[in-house]
Formats: C-alpha cells, structure tokens, sequence
C-alpha cells in the first residue's frame, strides 16, 4: 500500500493519531457542556424561586431533588409551575389582626381589681353590681 494514497487523517503506525486526541478532547469538553446545562436547566425553577418567599422556595428545592433522585419529570414541572405562581402573602395581614385583637383584649381584660378605665365594672362571680366612679376631669 502506498502512503499516498491514504488519507491525510489517517496515521501511519508509528506517528500520534491526531484526529483521535482532537476528537477525544472534543468529546470530553461536549460531555462537560451538555452536563452543565442539564444542571443549570434541572435549576432553573429553584432560581427563579430563590427571589420570592423562603417557604416557597423550599418547597420548590425540594421537589428539584425529589425530582432528580426519582427520574419523575412530574416534580420537576411541578417545582417550575410553583416558582412562576407568585403565593400572596396571608401571614402579615393575619398577623396584624392577631396582634391588634391581643391589645384589644389586653384593653378590655383591665386590672385585677376590676377596673377598666378608671370605672368599675359588674362582677359576675358576685350577685350585686358594683357601683361606677365618676371622675371630673
């Protein structure tokens, strides 16, 4: 066989095949690419929740992980649509009310002695009204 008429990609038998090491460097680097963005799209839902509420956002991280020890796609689509949902916020507004109805109750409880507001209120453990103070301001 004459070396002419091989390619020129083609190594003799005692030369380094190039077209291998480049074609192997190219697969290494292609497996890192694809690798990283499978990572970076398997992600994607818990950075886009990671800029809204933390119990949201940890409910989306889980069913990320969920989703990629079980190979269920489910999890994963579901963990997406959560993260695009905005939930509103029910805890300030409930815990506004929570603290304003406390100090409504604190306001009304009045003193040990049976007093609110400077008067005397009907006792219900005794069977006699207790008379009210009339204070002139």
């Amino acid at each position: 066989m004459a070396p002419h008429h091989l390619p020129f990609y083609l190594a003799s038998g005692s030369e380094v095949d190039t077209l291998m090491v480049v074609m192997g460097l190219f697969l290494v680097g292609a497996v890192f690419w694809v690798g990283t963005l499978y990572w970076r799209l398997h992600s994607l839902p818990e950075r886009m929740a990671h800029k809204s509420q933390k119990l949201q956002f940890e409910i989306v991280a889980v069913l990320g992980l969920i989703s990629l020890f079980t190979h269920i796609h489910a999890f994963w689509v579901a963990g997406l649509l959560l993260a695009l949902i905005d939930i509103p916020d029910f805890g300030t507004p409930l815990r506004s009310i929570a603290d304003s109805v406390e100090k409504i109750a604190d306001r009304d409880s009045g003193d040990e002695t049976g007093r609110v507001n400077g008067e005397a209120v009907l006792d219900p453990s005794k069977a006699e009204p207790v008379l009210r103070e009339h204070h002139n301001a």
